[in-house]
Formats: structure tokens, C-alpha cells, sequence
């Protein structure tokens, strides 16, 4: 069994295709198709089920699969130890980070990381707080950026708070409460609004700050993401609760500071155990000091 072969598997089984597989791994079809055909001797099991439409994974290739990518993983991990042994850094950064993150400037300091350590592959994913700590615990991810409401606490992986702030109301533009200084959490409970879905840490700052003042609120229209909330606010069709440093963003809305608004708070984590060299290289880039680092 060999490295390339664990590439060409992983590779076919995200793509669906032999022939796309061949094109990522820059080889021909027909040198991926024997290598693949070596492996299921070897392991004495077809991977695939190939027809003229599609191509999908048997139960044996879906039971080898993790341990395929874990494989490749710890090659690489390996390759960049060595390498930060001799005083460079490569391998890969993946990093997450929620879509209102506003402590710090994600792109620019990618941008510099990557102009700093080039031979390192750097990936970005946006998704939820829950889920990209949750990530950064798995390897998934090396490092995040998240948004929790006050109550919470990241878990299991190095924490650096970055920056406190709160929630401001968003509305429409024509909205009876727009141009208005402030508004309370009582009147604005009094509306429709538009929110993430229950259970995510977005969600959970809005949710825990009403019940708490002990109103209730109807949230009609759920998104997976906050940069679609402008897009059902302006309209009309709802009010909303987003970070007032994610204000500045907002196009096509007027924006209301709440008098007793929700506190949230971002952080920065990364591995709590074993971080690899290019997500220790990342937080020192962001001038944090991973020795003194907080972990829960």
C-alpha cells in the first residue's frame, strides 16, 4: 500500500470521478486506474462501483476512507515537522471562521501568513461556531475564529479572547423604529424576526437574552448564515439582532443600538494538544501568545 494510492482513492471518492480524480492528481487515467486496481488486490475488496454514469464507493470503500485521509494526514503532519525542525514551515493551515468575525482582518492575515510561509497550503471555511470548534478538536481545522454569547466557553481547545461586544437591531430602512437611537429588548420582542437556527451560538445570544428579560419572540425566517439576513431585513419581512462590529458591513438596512443588548464575545482557538507548526506560526503571526494561552 502506498501514499499515491491513498491520494488517488481519497481524490476519486470527493470527486465522483476517475477522470477528475486523474486531473487533480496531475496523471493520466490510466495510471490512476491501475494503481486503484493494485490496492483493491491487495486489500482483497473492490473500492468502487464504477458504472458509464457515476462512480461511488462500495461499504469496503466507505470503511476505508477515515483511515485513507488519517493516512495522508499524518504524512503530511510528519513532512512539516521535520521541516520546522530545520527552521521552516509547511504542510497545511486550514482555518475557519464565523461570517460576523470582526476582531480580527481573516484575509489580511492569511494574506501575510501566506506571503510569509509560502510553501504551507492554506484553506478557509466559513461555518458556525459549534461546528468549527467542534472541528478544531478533530484536526479538521488548525485554528478558528468564533462568536459565543457570554454563557459560553469554547471546550477542549487552546482559547485567546479576542474582543467583547454586543448586539445592535437591524431593520428596514422604512421600519417605524428606524432613525430611532435606541430600542429595547420589550419592544423589539414585539416583532418578526429573522434569525439563525436554534441550537447554533448565534442563535443562542438573541435566545438566552430574551429569556432572560422573560419575553418571547417569533423567529420566522431561520438562515444558515448572517450575510443573508440584510437580504429578508431590508425588504421588510423581518427585524434581526446582529454584532454592532459587523454593522459597518450591512448594506440596505438602518441600524438601532438596544439598550439592554446581548453581550457576545470572539475568540481565536486552535489544537489544545499537539498544535502543528503551521497553526503555531499563524497565532504568533497575530502577535497571541500561544504559552499563556487559556484551554477548557
Amino acid at each position: 500500500m502506498e501514499l499515491q494510492q491513498l491520494r488517488y482513492v481519497v481524490a476519486i471518492a470527493e470527486t465522483s470521478s476517475f477522470t477528475r480524480a486523474a486531473e487533480r492528481c496531475l496523471v493520466v487515467q490510466s495510471a490512476l486506474s491501475h494503481q486503484v486496481a493494485r490496492l483493491e488486490r491487495e486489500l482483497g475488496a473492490r473500492l468502487f462501483d464504477r458504472t458509464s454514469r457515476r462512480v461511488r464507493l462500495t461499504p469496503a470503500g466507505e470503511a476505508f476512507l477515515p483511515s485513507a485521509r488519517q493516512c495522508l494526514a499524518a504524512a503530511e503532519r510528519a513532512a512539516a515537522e521535520v521541516a520546522a525542525a530545520v527552521g521552516e514551515v509547511r504542510g497545511r493551515l486550514a482555518v475557519g471562521l464565523i461570517p460576523t468575525v470582526t476582531a480580527a482582518d481573516v484575509p489580511a492575515a492569511i494574506r501575510e501568513f501566506h506571503d510569509r510561509y509560502p510553501q504551507v497550503r492554506i484553506s478557509l471555511r466559513v461555518g458556525a461556531s459549534d461546528d468549527l470548534i467542534e472541528q478544531v478538536r478533530d484536526g479538521s481545522l488548525d485554528a478558528a475564529f468564533l462568536g459565543l454569547p457570554t454563557t459560553a466557553t469554547p471546550r477542549g481547545v487552546a482559547v485567546r479572547e479576542l474582543a467583547r461586544g454586543h448586539l445592535i437591531a437591524v431593520v428596514a430602512p422604512d421600519h417605524p423604529l428606524s432613525g430611532e437611537p435606541t430600542v429595547s429588548l420589550k419592544r423589539l420582542a414585539a416583532e418578526v424576526f429573522v434569525d439563525l437556527p436554534p441550537g447554533t451560538a448565534g442563535r443562542a445570544q438573541s435566545d438566552q437574552a430574551f429569556a432572560a428579560a422573560g419575553l418571547d419572540r417569533e423567529v420566522a425566517y431561520e438562515v444558515t448564515s448572517a450575510d443573508y439576513v440584510p437580504r429578508l431585513v431590508g425588504p421588510g419581512l423581518g427585524v434581526a439582532m446582529l454584532p454592532s462590529g459587523f454593522a459597518p458591513q450591512l448594506t440596505g438596512v438602518a441600524t438601532i443600538e438596544i439598550t439592554d443588548a446581548p453581550a457576545r464575545v470572539e475568540y481565536l482557538i486552535w489544537a489544545e494538544a499537539n498544535p502543528t507548526p503551521a497553526a503555531l506560526a499563524f497565532v504568533d503571526l497575530l502577535s497571541l501568545d500561544t504559552g499563556g494561552a487559556a484551554t477548557s
